[in-house]
C-alpha cells in the first residue's frame, strides 16, 4: 500500500490524476514546491523560522540605507538560491508539460527552478531573482553579472558568520556588516538597481495578471502546488477558476485559503505525490 493511500488521500489523489490526465491543466505553484530544494517557504513548516521582515517596495525606493541593507543581505542569500537544484516535484511538473498535459505554469516563486528542471510555458507571477532591473532606465541584466560587480566592490567584506537565509533569498545579517557593504548602480545610467521581483507593497504588472487570467480561462482545471494561497496575487486565480466551474485540486502541506473552493485537497509531500502522479498518467 502506498503512503498516499495510508494517509487517507486516495480519493483526492485519484481526482488529481483524473484532472491532469484529461489534459489542459494549469499549474499554480508556490514556495512549498521548492522546500525540497532547500529553499524555505513562507508559511509552511520550513517558513516558521523566518527571522526578518520582508523588504517593502516603499522602503527600498525611498531610502538609500534600506537599499544598502537589502543588497547586503541579498548578496549573501543569492548564493544559496543560485546553488539550489530542481527537486522531484519540479522534474515531475516538467515531465507533465512534455507529455502535453499542461495548459501552462504560473509560479509565485522567484527561484527559476521550474525552468532549470526543463519546464516551458512558465509565467513568473512575482518575477525572478535571476534578473535585475534599473528603476530609472528599465534595463534588465542577469543577476550573475551584478553578483560579479558586487564582489569586486566588496573584496574584503566579511559577515563574520554563516547567515540564515529566508525564503526570498534574503539573508539575516548584522547591522554592522550591512553598513560596511558597498552598493553599485546601473552601469548604463547610474540609476537604482532592484531585483526583478515584486516586493511586498508592490503590484504585479497588469499585463502579467491578465495573462494569468487568460490562462485560467483557457484551462480545463487548476492544480495548485505548494501554496497556502494567503496572498491575493495567487488566490484570485483559484477564485476565478472556481467561478468558471473549472475543478481546482490543491496539493500542499497544511491547510490553504482556497480549500473551500477545491474539488480535492491533498496534504502531502510534493515530490512524492507528483512523482506518483507522473507514473499514473504516463
Amino acid at each position: 500500500m502506498t503512503q498516499l493511500a495510508e494517509t487517507g488521500t486516495t480519493g483526492s489523489f485519484r481526482t488529481l490524476v483524473e484532472v491532469v490526465a484529461q489534459g489542459n491543466a494549469l499549474v499554480l505553484s508556490g514556495a512549498g514546491l521548492s522546500t525540497e530544494s532547500g529553499i524555505p517557504d513562507y508559511r509552511g513548516p520550513t517558513g516558521l523560522a523566518r527571522r526578518a521582515t520582508p523588504m517593502t517596495y516603499q522602503a527600498f525606493a525611498g531610502s538609500a540605507a534600506a537599499r544598502r541593507r537589502y543588497w547586503a543581505r541579498s548578496h549573501l542569500g543569492w548564493r544559496h538560491i543560485a546553488m539550489a537544484a530542481p527537486n522531484a516535484g519540479h522534474a515531475a511538473v516538467a515531465a507533465l508539460g512534455r507529455r502535453g498535459l499542461l495548459a501552462g505554469i504560473i509560479t509565485q516563486n522567484v527561484d527559476g527552478l521550474h525552468q532549470a528542471a526543463g519546464a516551458s510555458g512558465v509565467t513568473e507571477l512575482h518575477g525572478s531573482l535571476h534578473r535585475v532591473i534599473c528603476l530609472r532606465c528599465g534595463q534588465r541584466t542577469p543577476r550573475a553579472e551584478l553578483d560579479r560587480r558586487l564582489r569586486a566592490a566588496n573584496p574584503a567584506w566579511d559577515t563574520g558568520s554563516r547567515p540564515h537565509v529566508n525564503p526570498d533569498g534574503d539573508a539575516v545579517l548584522s547591522d554592522d556588516a550591512a553598513e560596511r557593504f558597498a552598493v553599485v548602480d546601473c552601469d548604463r545610467c547610474g540609476g537604482v538597481l532592484k531585483p526583478d521581483v515584486v516586493f511586498f507593497g508592490e503590484n504585479v504588472p497588469n499585463d502579467r495578471v491578465h495573462t494569468c487570467y487568460r490562462l485560467t480561462e483557457r484551462a480545463s482545471a487548476l492544480v495548485v502546488l505548494g501554496s497556502s494561497l494567503t496572498v491575493m496575487s495567487g488566490y484570485r486565480f483559484v477564485r476565478h477558476a472556481a467561478k468558471l466551474g473549472r475543478p481546482v485540486v490543491i496539493v500542499n502541506q497544511g491547510a490553504t485559503r482556497g480549500d473551500d473552493l477545491a474539488a480535492a485537497t491533498l496534504d502531502a509531500a510534493l515530490g512524492a505525490t507528483l512523482t506518483a502522479l507522473v507514473a499514473q498518467v504516463w
